[in-house]
């Protein structure tokens, strides 16, 4: 945490005078590698499943799996699912929906979900995020928001689970405490996706904290997802806000999948899933019902932006830390 010293000390008294050396002399010349690097190795068309959810977990896995193959169909070979795809999302519902996921692979009983996931995958034969479910893990009786992504084999290549709990208090709008019921991750996720390279993953609410996002995107992350479930008060405010400044923060491409709205729910999903380019333009965005979106992608768009405008290479890590040092 920063500290504004200066209203608590003196201010110092030389003996001579202090020569002030400017930014260029402090810091080494450094090329823009950030324009000349390629971070997407091809064009990639993705998809974003905006997912009408209801009770029924095998009627919800069934209907995504119809919902991705529809995509694949389009040619999509990144497709994402929406935060609690399988469940409605609340607090009353994350431990009758939880499943066990360790040890991994867990068998078909414990975990429904992870084996029609990565049959869907294998199915679509496209990299599949597969939004989140409830976890629970039995060793620590503790539960948890998690994203399960697979290859187009089917494999398991990455899990993240919800770093940021959504705990918030607006009077007269909402109030909501995931952290009644769940636990926070403790890992940040940045998966290799071979034929085409990095993306950062995050759950919803992690979107608010842009540290996460700057870590994936200087770890070469040519996409930032994020699977989540703002709601009609959020929403508003602060979704597309959120992806257009994580965006244009990491000159990354920016995607926020949402499940559709139901007004029959207890918990109203904004909807507007949307995929953002590094310029912070958006490239595709849906309306509150059930859709899916397409936006392609091109490593282009990443170099274009980051020649021209060529943060990566201007940052002051003299004058504020790198929140990246030291992050695998």
């Amino acid at each position: 945490m920063l500290h504004c010293l200066s209203a608590i000390l003196p201010s110092p008294q030389f003996a001579t005078p202090i020569s002030f050396q400017s930014p260029s002399s402090l810091l080494p010349h450094i090329p823009n590698m950030a324009a000349m690097a390629t971070f997407l190795k091809k064009p990639l068309k993705l998809a974003l499943v905006q997912l009408a959810t209801g009770a029924d977990k095998a009627v919800n896995l069934s209907h995504a799996r119809s919902k991705v193959l529809e995509a694949a169909k389009a040619g999509a070979g990144l497709i994402v699912l929406p935060e609690c795809f399988n469940s409605p999302y609340g607090t009353n519902f994350f431990p009758k929906y939880a499943e066990t996921l360790l040890p991994s692979p867990p068998t078909i009983e414990q975990s429904p979900s992870f084996h029609a996931l990565s049959a869907i995958a294998v199915e679509a034969n496209a990299y599949l995020v597969g939004g989140s479910i409830p976890e629970l893990e039995p060793s620590t009786k503790k539960y948890y928001n998690t994203s399960l992504v697979f290859s187009p084999t089917g494999a398991l290549i990455g899990t993240h689970r919800k770093t940021h709990l959504f705990d918030i208090d607006i009077p007269g709008k909402i109030q909501f405490k995931e952290s009644d019921v769940l636990s926070p991750g403790n890992q940040l996720t940045v998966l290799d996706l071979p034929e085409y390279g990095k993306i950062g993953l995050a759950i919803c609410y992690d979107i608010r904290f842009p540290e996460a996002a700057m870590i994936a995107a200087r770890q070469g992350a040519f996409l930032l997802v994020y699977p989540a479930a703002f709601n009609t008060t959020t929403g508003p405010l602060h979704w597309s806000l959120l992806a257009r400044a994580r965006a244009v923060d990491n000159q990354s491409y920016v995607a926020l999948c949402s499940p559709a709205r139901d007004l029959d729910a207890a918990y109203h999903a904004y909807g507007h899933s949307l995929v953002a380019d590094p310029s912070a333009n958006i490239l595709s965005e849906a309306e509150e019902k059930e859709t899916i979106i397409y936006a392609d992608l091109n490593n282009d768009a990443i170099a274009n932006i980051r020649s021209g405008i060529p943060i990566s290479t201007q940052r002051r890590f003299d004058l504020y830390p790198d929140v990246s040092a030291n992050q695998k």
